[in-house]
């Protein structure tokens, strides 16, 4: 059953279209990741299911209904989160749960469970003035969760962190999908392929992709060769060929050579690897990533 569901969505600013007519849905209990580069539109999508900017055309529906107080159900993480640096975690969390209508005692045990959730039962105490980038992103996520929405959003949750912040809210995200619905923005694909069921593409407006991960992947996946040796960059011009071989991309000693059919593409590679007496240290193939399929589409 789905969650939400978004027809024929346009948002428009003056004659610039920013949103172009866009569908999709989010079943309950997905990880769905929207991806794009910058500009493509992922955060005007996110405001409007927010409701906090209107769409020009098309509808949002929440479990097959338009609501006029979309923000009851669902939580935000937004990607700066700002909050009263003189407050401490636990009055920030009592002050969103009294803001949600959440009753003094089913506050206080929801409270606990969030931070401990998100690992903050030490820090609850602290101002969050003292605390850390990964820090906040966890207590930003206590916040959104305080209510029990039926969807978790977050725009770009873990881009201004370091590593080690990074690796903590992507355990921290995998514990909460368990239980939830989510839908995320990112530009790091490698994190969508880690956590998510579903991914959406969008460039320029426009909604490449859309489908679970496994599936995009597989359906769009070229194949892709990887040839190490020396003299790269005197020897890989020689190997393009517009029927078999459609790009080469060097890399040091090494070259990737994407072709067009696995078979044909392999006996070309290897006649000419023959013909030009390559003293060749690799000859693999391998499967595209995520990343490199996404790279692909949005150029």
């Amino acid at each position: 059953m789905s969650i939400i569901q978004v027809k024929h969505l346009q948002k428009r600013y003056g004659d610039n279209e920013i949103i172009k007519d866009i569908d999709f849905q989010i079943d309950y209990g997905e990880c769905v990741a929207l991806l794009g580069p910058n500009g493509a539109g992922k955060t005007t999508i996110i405001k409007m299911l927010l409701d906090i900017t209107k769409p020009t055309g098309g509808q949002i529906l929440f479990q097959g209904k338009r609501h006029d107080k979309m923000r009851e159900f669902i939580g935000y993480l937004p990607q700066h989160p700002t909050f009263y640096s003189w407050m401490t975690g636990m009055e920030l969390l009592e002050f969103m749960g009294g803001l949600s209508g959440l009753y003094k005692e089913i506050l206080e045990q929801r409270i606990k469970e969030l931070l401990d959730l998100v690992g903050l039962t030490k820090e609850k105490d602290k101002q969050i003035g003292t605390y850390s980038g990964g820090m906040k992103q966890r207590l930003g996520i206590a916040q959104a969760l305080i209510h029990q929405p039926k969807l978790l959003i977050m725009d770009e949750p873990v881009s201004a962190l370091d590593p080690i912040g990074r690796r903590d809210m992507l355990e921290l995200l995998k514990v909460i999908k368990q239980k939830s619905t989510i839908l995320f923005s990112t530009h790091i694909l490698h994190d969508a392929e880690e956590l998510c069921d579903k991914i959406l593409i969008l460039n320029q407006g426009k909604l490449l992709v859309n489908g679970l991960i496994n599936q995009v992947i597989n359906q769009n996946q070229q194949p892709v060769f990887i040839i190490q040796a020396p003299r790269v960059n005197e020897w890989a011009p020689q190997l393009v060929n517009e029927d078999i071989v459609e790009s080469i991309v060097e890399t040091g000693s090494s070259a990737k050579v994407r072709v067009k059919n696995i078979e044909q593409g392999r006996i070309w590679l290897l006649d000419n690897i023959s013909r030009l007496r390559l003293p060749i240290q690799k000859f693999e193939l391998v499967q595209e990533s995520l990343e490199e399929i996404f790279l692909r589409m949005v150029k």
